[in-house]
């Protein structure tokens, strides 16, 4: 999807005076949080699809079932850089999957953080691993 079609002309309402250079940083700047996202989401499924929770689960937290949404989502994210550069009008970068792979890690960090604001990490003990 091409962000410049919406922001560039909700930019230039809010601010009809901003230059070309800031509205390509802020078209940046949300194509990359969108990919933050993105990968935040898919390590949370990647999770949800091993650990397979229950309403009301007590088991203990995993870091391992952590590590491997995390793992996962990276591999993932490598692949479509690698995919990139086949495209000819696209270009795989390292940048971007460390992009990628910062949003998983804060995505599955946020669910063990809310986990354990809930009460829901089991016997709550920090960094418990697999019983």
């Amino acid at each position: 999807m091409h962000t410049s079609k919406f922001i560039r002309p909700v930019l230039r309402w809010l601010i009809p005076s901003i230059s070309e250079e800031s509205i390509g940083r802020v078209q940046l700047g949300v194509r990359k949080s969108a990919h933050m996202t993105e990968y935040a989401v898919l390590a949370l499924l990647i999770w949800r699809a091993l650990r397979k929770p229950a309403h009301a689960d007590r088991r203990p937290w995993r870091w391992k079932e952590m590590g491997m949404g995390f793992g996962l989502a990276v591999l993932f994210a490598m692949s479509d850089e690698i995919h990139q550069t086949f495209v000819p009008s696209r270009e795989g970068r390292v940048l971007d999957v460390l992009i990628d792979a910062l949003g998983a890690l804060l995505g599955l960090l946020a669910l063990r953080a809310w986990a354990k604001w809930r009460g829901r990490c089991g016997d709550g003990v920090v960094g418990n691993s697999d019983p």
